[in-house]
């Protein structure tokens, strides 16, 4: 990026930064995530970086949380609380120490590594042993008096224990709330008919600057110290410091530790990301900082920051990204879907570069332009998806999208399918069509063929060696050694895990078809209805029109896709080349959720939520992807989603994993 491309992008993420941090700082309110938040503010830090002629004192960079509100009084802190820039990737860590290194901190061989609470930063002042003010950061000069609400929270002590007890100390943390009590806060709400709370953070947020101090006693609100102020000589380490804090009968984090190199301190990182679902609090990173106080102190400040902490953030399921490019794919239907090609961006561990834009009528509800900075989300294994456009961050060259008139692929003609929203190839033997037909055949819902991709398939298609999903199992060891990568013990290895899924059962061998509007729910349901695929076969359209949920479209394109000369001879390929198709038994243990609809929102400890909607079929049960009043159960787990609140509105059940696994 140049530098008047940079600094018109530098002044639209300042206005856009600083909005959202009034909404929430001020307002209380969120419009876009923290994640997202924090990838607009990395982006800026980035740019100024680069730039630093073009950093001015009003930049979100240069200044910490929002302001004081008007409801509390004021307290000046007796110096300045700063916030941190954030890391979210092993090269932004070395760029931190090199950073250090350019002021002149060299060779740095200990770190304090400390978990970062999601919560609401405070100072605390104990004077001769007692508390005797408490404040929130606000603009990190001046903060909130809070002290009577701070004085409910049983973590804080009202006085310091310890023989040599300073006439003044100024004590530094975090107020947060547990996940259990916010489920009991919640609970509490839904008995008044009150909106439930989204996240710890929030309600900790809110309750800590409650008028009534009553109000925030009723909360269990927690509370771990990560700092002691101006107390460098003392305690020469970050170490020491924290020591410290505990001797005075002041909490810090268990989890705290001394890092001896920059590999210690990303392992720790990584522990973290892994293990932070078993902590009873919300963390978002950890918090790396210079271990020696006097280094940490020369290292000086720059911006809000200091120089010698970084918060390494894990990795964001949500981030703001540019849309450099729409491209269209043909599916396996023919069915032409809208991809956005990314500026590469980091979310959820992984590096994202193309996100699915589903359909038109997608791209117009959201107002996306190619050129756009938009909010990209992805949760477990779905693929990446645009949340939202940021269009304060629009430059005026940005361009409309209009669907293709000719196939991407096979230059055919388009057609939009009537009534629908789709658009189609018009040539059923697009090459695009059978080659994802076969993507979807070998994968993990369908017959999960291990080692087999789209890349392998693409070698076999182009030499020639499979035209149909059958010829899979006529494959052999010589075949593959003439392909480009593979060697003697993969190409019998692949072949040994093709062989080993010629048995397959009927749900999955239906939905493995590939057939339209047939997903895995309806292949289970024509399976459990009819038992043998032979008895599909021979249905007539009126028999598979009177199956519940299977309407007029799906019995039609069932109909079809079992009448049609071409799919015939497929079925009958698959028994030459000994495919065994187990037919679905009905036992009294498969019928125990009989008639029961369960939707799963939020990630499980236990299992997957693939491996759950497993074990719920497997009982005869169904699984629906929204909730409805016909759902009868809502399991939420970790970071669940719009459904609950959803489940919440209509009254449905919502039950916790522990009351699932007792169910199943």
């Amino acid at each position: 990026m140049d530098k008047p491309t940079a600094k018109n992008r530098i002044k639209k993420l300042r206005v856009v930064i600083n909005h959202y941090r009034y909404l929430y700082h001020v307002l209380n309110r969120s419009k876009i995530s923290d994640e997202a938040l924090d990838s607009l503010k990395k982006e800026l830090f980035d740019l100024e970086q680069k730039y630093p002629d073009l950093v001015t004192p009003d930049s979100p960079t240069q200044r910490v949380e929002g302001r004081p509100a008007d409801k509390f009084g004021k307290i000046e802190h007796v110096s300045r609380m700063y916030s941190l820039n954030d890391a979210f990737s092993e090269e932004d860590i070395h760029d931190w120490i090199k950073r250090l290194e350019n002021v002149g901190i060299k060779n740095l061989d200990e770190f304090y590594c400390d978990l970062k609470m999601d919560g609401l930063a405070v100072e605390l002042i104990y004077e001769n042993g007692l508390f005797v003010v408490g404040s929130t950061r606000g603009d990190g000069l001046i903060g909130e008096n809070i002290t009577q609400n701070l004085k409910t929270i049983e973590a804080i002590p009202l006085g310091l224990e310890g023989a040599k007890i300073p006439d003044k100390l100024v004590v530094r943390g975090e107020v947060f709330l547990t996940r259990k009590e916010l489920e009991r806060i919640n609970r509490e709400q839904k008995k008044k008919g009150e909106k439930s709370y989204a996240n710890p953070r929030n309600v900790a947020a809110g309750s800590i600057r409650q008028l009534d101090p009553k109000i925030t006693a009723s909360r269990s609100l927690d509370f771990y110290a990560y700092s002691l102020v101006e107390e460098t000589e003392k305690y020469p380490t970050k170490d020491a410091e924290h020591k410290a804090l505990r001797d005075f009968g002041i909490k810090t984090n268990p989890h705290g530790k001394v890092a001896e190199s920059i590999d210690e301190v990303i392992k720790f990182r990584e522990k973290w990301e892994k293990e932070r679902g078993g902590l009873d609090y919300e963390i978002d990173g950890v918090v790396v900082t210079v271990n020696a106080k006097r280094l940490f102190k020369r290292a000086g400040t720059v911006g809000k920051a200091p120089r010698g902490a970084v918060a390494y953030k894990f990795s964001p399921k949500e981030a703001q990204t540019v849309i450099e490019d729409i491209v269209v794919q043909v599916g396996r239907t023919g069915t032409l879907t809208p991809v956005a090609v990314l500026r590469p961006v980091n979310i959820g561990g992984v590096t994202v570069s193309r996100a699915t834009l589903h359909n038109i009528d997608e791209i117009k509800r959201l107002g996306i332009k190619l050129g756009d900075t938009v909010i990209v989300g992805r949760a477990g294994d779905v693929i990446p998806d645009v949340r939202q456009v940021v269009k304060e961050l629009r430059t005026g060259k940005e361009k409309e999208f209009r669907m293709p008139i000719k196939c991407p692929v096979c230059d055919s003609q388009v057609e939009q399918i009537s009534g629908q929203v789709a658009f189609k190839c018009s040539n059923k033997n697009c090459p695009a069509i059978k080659r994802e037909a076969l993507y979807h055949f070998v994968s993990r819902k369908a017959f999960d063929i291990e080692g087999i991709g789209p890349k392998i398939i693409d070698q076999l298609m182009e030499a020639g060696l499979i035209r149909n999903a059958a010829d899979f199992f006529i494959l052999e060891k010589d075949d593959l050694l003439n392909l480009e990568r593979f060697a003697e013990k993969l190409a019998q290895n692949t072949v040994t895990a093709i062989q080993a899924k010629k048995r397959v059962v009927l749900d999955k061998f239906i939905y493995s078809l590939g057939i339209e509007h047939v997903g895995e729910e309806t292949a289970l349901t024509l399976a459990r209805k009819f038992k043998k695929l032979d008895r599909i076969k021979g249905a007539d359209l009126e028999e598979l029109q009177n199956i519940s949920d299977v309407g007029p479209v799906v019995a039609k394109s069932v109909y079809d896709w079992f009448h049609g000369a071409y799919n015939q001879k497929l079925l009958e390929r698959f028994r030459e080349v000994g495919v065994q198709i187990l037919e679905e038994k009905i036992t009294k243990e498969s019928v125990k959720l009989l008639g029961k609809t369960f939707v799963i929102t939020g990630s499980l400890e236990s299992m997957t939520r693939d491996e759950a909607k497993e074990r719920v079929r497997d009982l005869g049960g169904d699984i629906a992807s929204s909730v409805s009043r016909e759902t009868d159960y809502v399991v939420v787990g970790l970071e669940p989603g719009s459904k609950l609140a959803k489940a919440q509105k209509l009254g449905v059940k919502v039950i916790d994993e522990k009351e699932f696994l007792e169910i199943l």
